[in-house]
């Protein structure tokens, strides 16, 4: 049997130390080469695409972004990792299996069922991750040759629709996603308000209005944005639920 490539994120040393041994516990019955290892959610998402990985030993309560929304960014790779969740609470299970995920070991892990859990990935999969009705990400993902580039949430200025994709602003530059902005505003009612059929705009963004020139009878207003000299729209039916955001 060829041996499985593995890579393990958890925070504590410990829990890594853990996993090794026992996977060396259980070579002689399912060979396994951990290839990588991270001490949190961003820098798993940083180290394990190049590592070549099969499958992720993931833990989900990690500090600055948890296992779940890390196996939601991973997603976005053409070759996802097969992901057993390896966690000290069971209050996830739901959400983690939504995400497709292989399995779910509760602390301490035992070998067998590491085994057990391991020996799923020898099987073809059909299914790819999907998004689990989750709590709001503190990032959005691209997947950029292999490799997944994360956008804080709160560096975000706007969202707006363009045709296939959404067009990501910062105060640096524009990126894009391929996820609906109408997902987008619902997972992110309370950051994010329309202002317009096709744009969000961060809540906390917002400076001020200016009203559109050529406008006589009924004004026209554009909203300001802190960083940005751009100036963007504001729909008529959109104009009293944001004009009382800053009043």
């Amino acid at each position: 049997m060829n041996e499985l490539k593995v890579f393990i994120a958890d925070d504590e040393e410990p829990a890594r130390e853990r996993l090794r041994t026992l996977l060396g516990d259980i070579s002689s019955e399912l060979p396994t080469r951990v290839v990588g290892e991270a001490r949190n959610g961003v820098e798993a998402i940083d180290l394990l695409p190049p590592s070549g990985a099969q499958v992720l030993l993931l833990d989900i309560q990690m500090p600055g972004m948890g296992g779940l929304e890390v196996a939601r960014h991973l997603a976005r790779l053409e070759h996802p990792p097969r992901i057993i969740f390896v966690t000290a609470h069971d209050r996830h299970a739901v959400d983690a299996f939504e995400l497709n995920a292989l399995d779910y070991l509760l602390k301490p892990v035992r070998a067998e069922r590491l085994a057990g859990a391991l020996k799923k990935a020898t099987v073809p999969e059909n299914a790819k991750l999907e998004k689990a009705a989750a709590s709001p990400r503190e990032y959005l993902s691209l997947a950029e040759r292999n490799r997944i580039v994360l956008l804080p949430v709160r560096d975000i200025l706007y969202l707006r629709a363009e045709e296939k994709y959404v067009t990501v602003r910062t105060r640096a530059r524009e990126h894009l996603v391929d996820e609906p902005l109408v997902e987008l505003e619902r997972e992110f009612a309370t950051r994010f308000v329309r202002i317009h059929r096709n744009c969000l705009v961060a809540r906390a963004a917002i400076r001020g209005f200016e009203r559109a020139p050529g406008e006589e009878a009924e004004p026209h207003w554009l909203v300001v944005l802190d960083g940005l000299d751009e100036r963007l729209p504001v729909s008529r039916r959109q104009w009293p639920t944001v004009r009382d955001l800053v009043t």
